[in-house]
């Protein structure tokens, strides 16, 4: 039995239905469907009945509901006795991430963080892209995750910050006006990272939008793109924050068709976090990510 089927039991009571109770743990109606199902198979019995009005306890359902309850409560004890045990003189916090926040957000965040904690602990746990931090975080090797979304709804998320892919093109480059056409970056030999995980969204942006050009996709790390782009072998796109720092005499351009990344923070929805990620969770929130993105 599983923490999620008490929440879910409890909220289609509160309800009445399978869609408000959905909304209100903020997840997908068959995600509710099928943790009551799977939870009546396990009990052998039906705990609602479903009709036009919604769903109405069943009168085995009334009797579990109840328990269902008094277990939520005493999770909610638990968390609340740990929470005065540790309070916020010590523990731990572990950020898994990808390198471009790692090094361009995330510090400002930790340094204010620490101004105000010194004792609690931040660990940051660099991973190559977003599937290795959201697998982090199931293991329970991370509190945190910075992650592309949207995500699957096993996970708590909210948006840090919208990153935009900009064109980098070498020094001897002549593009008259501020916008780059197709036909223009064509004239290049683009580097690209590879498509699978992170290159991705980029790979698929410019199959549907872009006409064909000739691309080259096996380097992994952003600093070799940039460095290649330097050295006049091509020009790339890239997330504004992963070509940081650009070389001044690059010329940046945005993509002829704007795309962006969206980034956000992401916590396991069942996880029973101590008060030194719940402290780190509202230190995030305190920024403006975009302005600093911007500025970096």
């Amino acid at each position: 039995m599983k923490l999620s089927q008490l929440r879910a039991i409890v909220a289609v009571a509160d309800y009445g239905n399978f869609s408000e109770a959905a909304l209100e743990l903020n997840l997908s109606q068959p995600a509710i469907s099928h943790a009551i199902a799977t939870l009546e198979a396990e009990l052998g019995v039906t705990l609602f009945a479903r009709g036009r009005r919604g769903a109405v306890l069943t009168a085995a359902g009334e009797r579990i509901v109840a328990h269902a309850r008094q277990s939520l409560q005493h999770l909610e004890l638990m968390q609340k006795e740990a929470n005065l045990q540790k309070g916020l003189d010590g523990g731990q916090v572990r950020i898994a991430s990808f390198r471009s926040v790692a090094t361009h957000l995330l510090p400002v965040v930790i340094a204010r963080f620490r101004d105000r904690f010194p004792n609690i602990g931040i660990t940051i746990i660099e991973r190559p892209d977003y599937l290795d931090i959201e697998q982090t975080l199931r293991d329970g090797r991370a509190d945190i995750g910075i992650t592309y979304l949207p995500t699957s709804p096993e996970f708590e998320v909210w948006e840090l910050v919208r990153d935009d892919y900009v064109v980098l093109l070498p020094p001897s480059a002549c593009v008259r006006g501020t916008h780059l056409t197709w036909d223009e970056l064509a004239a290049y030999a683009l580097i690209l990272l590879p498509c699978l995980p992170c290159g991705r969204l980029l790979h698929q942006h410019l199959t549907t939008i872009a006409p064909p050009m000739n691309t080259a996709s096996g380097i992994q790390e952003d600093s070799t793109i940039v460095s290649m782009v330097m050295q006049g072998l091509g020009a790339a796109i890239l997330p504004r924050l992963a070509a940081e720092p650009i070389p001044s005499s690059l010329h940046v351009y945005p993509l002829p068709a704007p795309l962006k990344r969206v980034i956000g923070v992401a916590t396991v929805a069942e996880a029973l976090h101590t008060p030194a990620v719940f402290a780190f969770l509202d230190t995030l929130k305190t920024f403006d990510f975009q302005r600093l993105a911007t500025i970096t």
